[in-house]
């Protein structure tokens, strides 16, 4: 069990220049412990920057930050911290049993090696090299590291990239029993399925801002109503005109309609069409919540 102690991690105004370019802007972040945070955005939005700031391997242009009440990367923190970067790679002629193993010497109390093992599903290529392995077995081991200390605190960068959908789903469970362990997760994924399936709280990043910062429910809430998909011999047009319909986006012979109220749009929809078929009606995606959230600053910065 991961010990109890101070704020995993704390920043206020924290900005990160590079000459020109802004990498971050002003960030407030509070990550308590015990949850699971994804940070979501493009690329070149300031997450891996935020990253690597908050492992000391970058040092912040001005503002405030601490790991468990320690300066990133004092020694303190870095014993209770587990990290696995999104571009990692590991000397090619030990095993994976030798590298955990050298990992685990350097914690006070580091997991069970087996467990690990097991865990992460390694027994069939433990005791090869790590240069004959594939790169989603890479990605494995490598996921191996980042837990085997015991840590309160585990940053897990892109962690699925690569790996295939049984293996990305083990991964997911592993995290799901650090978290439950009361250990604090930070996730970083362009995959919104991931996040929506494992983050208790997503923070979105744009341009170096953080601009949501909210429990998972209520990130996809800021989509609203509701997305109902058929096949109906309505035009795209007539789909438009119908009571509280936002949008309306037809894929081969299928019609996606974003309604703010399904009830009302629904009624008018089977009025104006009795033989709609294929229908399925389900509540908006991460991926169109996100894509809101990322358009409305956009939209502002055009407006000004």
């Amino acid at each position: 069990m991961p010990t109890t102690g101070e704020t995993p991690i704390s920043a206020t105004g924290l900005t990160k220049t590079f000459g020109k370019t802004i990498a971050l802007n002003s960030v407030n972040l509070v990550v308590p412990k015990g949850d699971i945070t994804a940070i979501l955005g493009e690329n070149g939005a300031g997450k891996t920057t935020l990253i690597h700031v908050c492992l000391g391997l970058t040092k912040p242009t001005s503002g405030q930050i601490s790991m468990f009440g320690h300066s990133p990367g004092a020694h303190p923190a870095r014993l209770r911290t587990g990290v696995m970067l999104q571009d990692a790679d590991l000397p090619d002629l030990l095993t994976p049993r030798e590298h955990i193993t050298l990992f685990a010497s350097y914690y006070q109390d580091p997991l069970n090696l087996p467990d690990v093992i097991d865990m992460c599903k390694l027994a069939k290529f433990a005791d090869k090299k790590y240069k004959t392995l594939s790169g989603g077995q890479k990605r494995r081991v490598q996921f191996a590291l980042a837990i085997i200390g015991n840590p309160d605190l585990v940053f897990l960068d892109e962690p699925t990239t690569g790996l295939d959908t049984q293996t990305r789903r083990m991964l997911w469970g592993v995290v799901r029993e650090l978290a439950k362990d009361g250990r604090t997760v930070i996730l970083t994924t362009h995959y919104l399925e991931e996040a929506d399936a494992l983050a208790d709280r997503i923070v979105v990043m744009h341009g170096g801002n953080i601009i949501a910062d909210a429990p998972t429910p209520q990130i996809r809430a800021v989509a609203g109503g509701a997305v109902i998909t058929c096949t109906t011999v309505l035009t795209v047009a007539a789909l438009k005109s119908l009571p509280d319909v936002k949008s309306v986006r037809k894929t081969g012979r299928f019609v996606q309609i974003n309604t703010q109220n399904q009830t009302t749009t629904m009624k008018s929809l089977l009025a104006a069409d009795p033989q709609v078929s294929e229908l399925v009606i389900k509540k908006p995606s991460l991926e169109e919540a996100f894509d809101r959230i990322v358009q409305t600053p956009q939209q502002n910065q055009e407006k000004a």
